[in-house]
């Protein structure tokens, strides 16, 4: 069952999905539709899961379930697995490689590898100000608190 972002419980379950590069505006209204009908239909062992997403930056989708509603199980995140691999294959993206960091540099987005991270860091290119994105957060709450902080405040930090 689909219904509005907003509407979710602050604990409810979030998982982000990164790309590689940003969508076009065009590739966004594509895949909102995709997950609009994909999240609308989401279900545990025939029961409905409350779920919504969202597509930040044109750049990261974030998929939520409201779990005081229903759980959800290792079908249903597999169905949600499958999707990520149809996107991937339509928008030739990486949407699964948890090595590539994201960071602003001012209104634009980077994603670099891990090791481009650190070097650049050395470099001080990235310093411990600069906004991160921390894609390891599980709930709404640390996605509106933690998501985007100073890489200082994040698990980042430990390459200062």
């Amino acid at each position: 069952m689909f219904v509005n972002f907003e509407s979710l419980a602050s604990s409810s379950k979030v998982w982000i999905y990164q790309s590689n590069r940003e969508f076009t505006a065009n590739e966004v209204n594509e895949i909102s539709e995709v997950l609009k009908d994909f999240v609308g239909s989401w279900k545990r062992h025939s029961k409905d899961l409350k779920a919504s997403y969202q597509i930040r930056y044109n750049q990261f989708i974030i998929l939520a379930i409201d779990e005081s509603y229903n759980n959800f199980s290792g079908c249903s995140i597999d169905a949600s697995t499958n999707l990520f691999k149809n996107i991937e294959e339509k928008y030739h993206v990486d949407m699964f490689n948890k090595l590539n960091i994201a960071f602003k540099n001012g209104d634009h987005i980077n994603i670099v590898t891990l090791s481009d991270f650190q070097k650049y860091v050395k470099e001080k290119k990235i310093n411990k100000k600069t906004i991160v994105f921390n894609n390891m957060i599980t709930t709404k709450k640390e996605l509106k608190n933690e998501w985007e902080l100073a890489a200082e405040d994040s698990w980042h930090s430990r390459y200062f």
